[in-house]
């Protein structure tokens, strides 16, 4: 049996396995990414490792099928090249694919980490392995990735899946990419936050949180669902309400465009459970037309941090 092999490298941590090639994990570790000196010992960090794993476990180029990797940044998927990871301390083109294919001599694959976790959450995850699954990850910023026809959409410059930036408010927030009301200014743990000191301006009401962002304590997305879910905190709840009802648009037009079997919610955020998805999903079958309500459902991710691990080694399983 050939195994394979799935790194997901993320901003404190890159992140390994060993995998069959049905995708289930067999051993598992992570090494601390050293993103000092313009991110020049990422990969020969990976690279030591892999030699070290392999001769720990007295496994050889031999035994695999390829090697998979998801990052953060732009990815050219042909030449394996990544641009654009500044919390990689990687803002020059970085050659990844040619050095560790030189060093481990087993073909290598790279996507960006957001795709390569909508791979993970399609294959063994709640996707259930359909060839139609959106998946969005809420977290500091907002990601996703689109397969469609059991194909990873990366669209003309690699910009496909970039839900965090569908407009749901033209009006709205200002975002780090330059224009307005994108959807990361809102449901983002950040945004969820900006939405809630946003709308405590107008209320008047009783209510601990309001309180508390009066007070100018420090809350987070967390706090707040908490509140609303725990304490029914009023406030609380208008805020869920507001970020559900975008998020619920957000996937109402994704299901319009696309009508995947499944639109899988995950990241830090995902955290707050079936009080978010049923909320989410009462927005989206009000923004969807009867088709899309029938076929598309909302699902919360089922794999955690090892949908990155999964994801990228499902690159190299051809």
């Amino acid at each position: 049996m050939k195994k394979l092999l799935g790194i997901d490298l993320g901003g404190t941590t890159a992140k390994f396995g060993i995998l069959t090639e049905q995708g289930e994990i067999q051993q598992k570790w992570a090494i601390e990414t050293k993103s000092d000196d313009n991110g020049s010992h990422i990969v020969p960090g990976i690279i030591a490792s892999i030699k070290h794993r392999f001769e720990m476990y007295g496994l050889t180029k031999d035994d695999f099928i390829g090697i998979g990797m998801g990052s953060p940044g732009t990815i050219d998927v042909e030449e394996g090249t990544a641009i654009g990871a500044y919390n990689l301390g990687w803002s020059t083109l970085q050659q990844i694919k040619k050095p560790i294919e030189e060093a481990i001599g087993i073909p290598f694959f790279i996507d960006n980490d957001a795709n390569v976790a909508a791979l993970g959450e399609r294959w063994t995850g709640a996707g259930e392995n359909d060839p139609n699954v959106v998946f969005i990850t809420l977290g500091t910023g907002v990601g996703g990735g689109i397969i469609a026809n059991g194909q990873l959409l990366h669209g003309t410059a690699g910009a496909a899946g970039e839900i965090g930036h569908i407009t749901i408010d033209p009006q709205g927030f200002d975002c780090t990419c330059g224009k307005k009301g994108c959807l990361e200014t809102v449901t983002s743990a950040t945004g969820i936050v900006r939405v809630a000191r946003d709308m405590v301006e107008s209320y008047s009401g009783n209510s601990q949180l309001a309180q508390a962002i009066n007070d100018g304590q420090e809350i987070t997305s967390k706090l707040i669902f908490e509140a609303a879910e725990q304490n029914n905190d009023p406030f609380a709840l208008m805020v869920v309400d507001k970020v559900s009802m975008y998020l619920g648009l957000a996937c109402g037009n994704i299901g319009n465009t696309l009508n995947p079997s499944s639109i899988v919610i995950g990241g830090g955020v995902s955290a707050a459970g079936e009080f978010l998805r049923s909320r989410v999903e009462a927005y989206f079958l009000a923004y969807t037309f009867p088709t899309v309500q029938q076929t598309t459902s909302i699902k919360l991710a089922v794999l955690g941090n090892d949908a990155g691990i999964i994801g990228a080694a499902s690159l190299a399983n051809r």
